[in-house]
């Protein structure tokens, strides 16, 4: 299985969780598989152990991912560490799947020159937003980072502390209020693409607020959203 290759033009191709299409979603192995990828860059999901550890995981806890059932939030790092995670689409374990660290995913990143769209899964508080910069100002990579979150909270948070770093607010549904919301709060748009229509984005274009459609699959689809011109197109497998 291979990738499905879009003209897309301008847009910036995502890779959902890493190539959550070919490999284990959020592990290491789907974002090299990115990395070694045309795409622009890659969405992680982001959870605090209960050490305060930031580790890449899209829920809260590793029950669906692998055999053992752990609340990250309650979790130290060298718990979740010592879990092995199934395999692509499978309910077998392999031993070098783990939960992988906000930082060997930074790290990854930077190597393969990907921009990161960091998903905030958890509540921050000012102390977890410092700490979130903190570890990305290790790697120099700040200006390749974008935050996005269901949370609007989380991304007022951080806007009090970085006034240029990129955000974008997560959303499942369209409002004719959103554009708007989006320009008091200086974020971007990352919205569920069956939302979309050229008017949509032609709102938020208008009022200079950039559009990411997620979670597009279907190569139509996709070629439909780039003569809409949005900006990026989140992915699990076109690239």
């Amino acid at each position: 299985m291979e990738t499905l290759k879009i003209a897309k033009e301008k847009v910036k191709m995502i890779a959902h969780r890493g190539i959550s299409g070919l490999e284990k979603e959020n592990t290491m192995a789907a974002f090299i598989a990115a990395g070694n990828r045309s795409y622009y860059g890659t969405e992680c999901d982001i959870h605090l152990t209960k050490d305060n550890v930031f580790v890449v995981c899209h829920d809260s806890h590793t029950g669906r991912v692998s055999p053992i059932k752990k609340i990250i939030s309650e979790t130290t790092y060298e718990e979740l560490s010592n879990i092995c995670l199934y395999g692509f689409e499978s309910k077998t374990t392999r031993s070098y799947l783990r939960v992988p660290t906000l930082k060997e995913y930074l790290e990854t990143s930077k190597k393969y020159e990907k921009h990161c769209i960091i998903e905030i899964k958890c509540d921050l508080e000012k102390r977890d937003v410092e700490k979130l910069l903190n570890e990305i100002d290790e790697f120099e990579y700040i200006d390749n980072v974008t935050f996005i979150s269901f949370n609007l909270e989380n991304l007022k948070k951080i806007r009090r502390v970085n006034k240029k770093i990129q955000l974008q607010y997560l959303t499942s549904t369209f409002t004719k209020e959103l554009p708007e919301l989006c320009k008091k709060e200086k974020v971007d748009i990352d919205i569920n693409y069956q939302e979309l229509t050229q008017e949509a984005v032609n709102d938020f274009h208008n009022l200079n607020i950039k559009v990411n459609a997620w979670t597009v699959n279907n190569p139509i689809e996709a070629l439909i959203l780039v003569s809409w011109d949005v900006d990026f197109i989140t992915t699990n497998i076109l690239e």
